[in-house]
């Protein structure tokens, strides 16, 4: 199946981070996180990719323009690098559609924008590129192929820090409960649509707002929810969350059989 990665906003809440990097760009161990991300894809088997650019968009389009595998993997130099063998097979074999999409387009305008490409399709995925996960994406492709939906996205439990205060109309309290134990959910950022979501889409208008209403009213949006693993790198503590858990060598977007690490309840601490 076709993949849309959305690749052009500005990361406006990591601007700690140097502005001359674009969000997808900046790195998560050795790669960016969105070469994690395409990885995560291609292991199970989705290997055509179309990037909506924007902010940044050179950036990159250099990276593949010059993308050298051999920086990725183990490999055999000789003749002082005139000479590179990879060893074992590469992982990856993309087809990368870079498509400009502006810098000041939404999510909806850039899912417009690229429209002409997945028309065809009977399913295909989407994913803002600055999140990672473990979710079995098979099973929740099965799931919205055999639903009669336009459109599911990734319900995940939102990294929070602080409790929830539970408040009678009294001001008495009944307790406190952190944000695993409440019942709430977010949009990961995770999507799967068919071609008919485009008739939910009006120019101008954000992804998850006015579209998504127009889809529950219509029966024809639903959540995967997913308890797993999930991370999204929206601070500079998001971030180093991640690069720990790649040096750990825990890496459970990866698949195991490819260093994927340890499960990853046991090293998704707040």
């Amino acid at each position: 199946m076709k993949v849309i990665l959305f690749c052009g906003g500005l990361g406006t809440r990591i601007r700690e981070y140097p502005e001359s990097i674009p969000k997808p760009m900046i790195p998560i161990g050795h790669q960016p996180i969105l070469w994690h991300l395409m990885n995560y894809y291609s292991q199970r088997g989705h290997n055509e990719f179309i990037l909506c650019t924007g902010y940044k968009a050179n950036v990159i389009k250099d990276f593949f323009l010059n993308y050298r595998p051999q920086a990725y993997a183990d490999c055999i130099v000789s003749g002082f690098g005139t000479k590179v063998e990879l060893l074992g097979k590469p992982e990856q074999d993309w087809r990368v559609a870079l498509i400009d999409t502006g810098i000041w387009r939404n999510i909806g305008e850039r899912l417009l924008a690229v429209r002409e490409h997945v028309c065809d399709e009977e399913i295909f995925l989407a994913n803002y590129s600055d999140g990672l996960s473990d979710v079995d994406l098979d099973d929740m492709i099965e799931r919205f192929r055999n639903s009669n939906k336009l459109a599911c996205f990734l319900a995940v439990r939102p990294h929070l820090s602080f409790h929830f205060a539970d408040i009678q109309p009294n001001g008495a309290m009944r307790g406190f409960r952190t944000a695993d134990r409440s019942d709430l959910w977010i949009n990961g950022g995770f999507f799967l649509f068919r071609p008919g979501i485009f008739d939910f889409i009006r120019p101008g208008e954000e992804l998850v707002q006015e579209p998504f209403t127009r889809l529950i009213e219509a029966d024809a949006l639903m959540a995967y929810k997913y308890e797993g693993f999930w991370r999204a790198m929206d601070t500079l503590k998001d971030r180093q969350i991640l690069e720990d858990m790649v040096e750990q060598g825990a890496m459970p977007w990866r698949l195991a059989d490819a260093g994927g690490g340890r499960p990853a309840r046991a090293v998704t601490g707040s």
